[in-house]
């Protein structure tokens, strides 16, 4: 007698069940495995520091849905977390692009944890991106693939935090985006109170793509200061080929004055039926500012530079699966440390980090 309602419950539970299924318009499994066999080494005389090693190139996973709201307005929903292929390990499930919006004839708006319109404005230029031979080492100052205001401080390559986004509707190919970081109590140097501000606006026609992007962030060096990046990038395609490139302007406030550092990058692909050559170069020239002025990578003086060359291709096994190459090799100048940004070697002063590389990449 006391499991006489039990049909009842478990057609009232099924009935639940698939009202949600038929509210939830669409939801899908996604994911990008990115694994590479390398050879690393960053040899200074006389010391020899090759190694053989299995990297991971951000692998991850995630969920991403929308439920149709009527009148063209759709919520939407994406959660995403990294995995790492050599070792098996992962980390949070919602440690990468992250959000809650809702998407309407006006434009999308949403909140969450993603990359800003500064990193996502010529992300797609690098064909390297994301890699060990990605252009961040020496463009934006590093990478923060999940961040606060405190937690990196140098980087304008971040997926931020307590990040409010409002993307535009695409007008006659421009498209505008728009982020705030929130401060949600972090405390910065001095007392100061860092939030953050991102822009950028692109122009997609035919061959040609075009980008400017600007990004403030407001008290990460103290009471009062600001430090920016603004960089313009562009895409021309012809035929088979494309040629693309970006140069970029970071200044930041320090207490012992502004550091400024321009760089650039530039990077060519041909298409020859399932290879896809690719070669490129970016140059960050020396620091500017007061003697002793360092943010992450940049530094102040005479012979803070470096060069990035690299050379390799890929070989396309299907729409979702290929096989890559490359050799990578960044020539720093003598008072210059800078680093792989992605499976990074531990570099000193004057130090040329070059790695060659096998991988293979997956999307599903």
């Amino acid at each position: 007698m006391q499991y006489r309602f039990l049909p009842s419950l478990v057609h009232a539970g099924l009935a639940l069940i698939a009202a949600g299924a038929q509210a939830q318009s669409s939801v899908t499994i996604y994911g990008r495995l990115n694994v590479s066999l390398e050879h690393a080494d960053a040899a200074r005389a006389p010391r020899d520091r090759a190694v053989n090693r299995e990297s991971n190139n951000r692998s991850v996973i995630g969920f991403r849905g929308a439920e149709d709201l009527g009148d063209g307005y759709q919520a939407v929903f994406q959660i995403e977390g990294s995995l790492a292929l050599d070792t098996g390990a992962g980390t949070s499930l919602a440690n990468r692009d992250t959000r809650v919006g809702l998407q309407t004839p006006y434009g999308l708006v949403f909140a969450g944890h993603w990359g800003t319109p500064y990193l996502l404005a010529t992300s797609t230029l690098d064909p390297w991106y994301p890699t060990t031979a990605g252009y961040m080492a020496l463009m934006a100052n590093g990478s923060a693939p999940t961040t606060n205001h405190l937690g990196n401080t140098a980087s304008f390559d971040r997926r931020q935090q307590n990040i409010v986004q409002y993307w535009s509707p695409t007008w006659r190919g421009l498209t505008g985006r728009v982020a705030y970081a929130l401060n949600d109590g972090e405390i910065g140097p001095g007392g100061s109170k860092p939030d953050l501000w991102s822009a950028s606006l692109s122009w997609d026609d035919g061959p040609w793509n075009l980008s400017l992007a600007h990004e403030q962030h407001r008290g990460y060096q103290g009471p009062g200061r600001t430090d920016t990046a603004t960089k313009l990038g562009a895409a021309y395609r012809v035929g088979p080929a494309r040629l693309t490139g970006a140069i970029e302007r970071l200044r930041y406030e320090t207490p012992l004055g502004p550091l400024t550092r321009t760089a650039l990058f530039m990077v060519a692909t041909w298409q020859v039926d399932r290879f896809n050559l690719r070669a490129s170069f970016t140059d960050a020239a020396d620091g500017k500012g007061p003697a002793g002025a360092r943010i992450g990578f940049v530094s102040a003086g005479d012979a803070t530079g470096a060069r990035q060359w690299t050379l390799g291709a890929d070989y396309t096994l299907s729409p979702r699966t290929g096989l890559y190459a490359y050799v990578s090799r960044i020539d720093n100048q003598a008072r210059a440390a800078y680093d792989f940004a992605i499976n990074p070697m531990g570099v000193g002063a004057g130090e040329k980090p070059t790695v060659v590389a096998l991988g293979l990449r997956h999307a599903f």
